[in-house]
């Protein structure tokens, strides 16, 4: 039941059920739930901070209401030490191995040269 409800990725979503719970811990692609006879959707719209701006046409498949974060530039970074970079180096090289990215594996493989055991003490 919940599995069909995620592939049609409905805007919105009421459910009346001895069992909401169930719902709630299976569904995740829907623009609003409306759970029980309590709630609709006009609360939603208007007064319960559920937003009025949802995802249609099965949009939330991968994605959720429109909200402030939408508007908001990320930047993101890493740096990381010597050591921690031979430490993740081992396990992406790992990774990529197991993916067939062979240049990636090798980015990684430099740094466990640079930064691992060859240059510890």
């Amino acid at each position: 039941m919940a599995g069909t409800g995620n592939e049609l990725a409905f805007e919105h979503v009421r459910i009346l059920t001895g069992n909401p719970d169930y719902y709630l811990d299976n569904m995740s692609s829907y623009g609003a739930l409306f759970v029980d006879h309590e709630t609709n959707v006009a609360y939603g719209d208007k007064v319960m901070g559920t937003n009025h701006t949802l995802p249609t046409g099965r949009a939330a498949r991968y994605t959720g209401g429109l909200r402030v974060g939408k508007f908001i530039k990320t930047c993101t970074y890493q740096r990381v030490s010597p050591s921690a970079s031979a430490k993740v180096g081992e396990v992406c090289s790992r990774l990529c191995a197991l993916e067939g990215f062979r240049g990636h594996k090798a980015r990684a493989d430099l740094r466990v040269r640079r930064y691992g055991r060859a240059n510890a003490g």
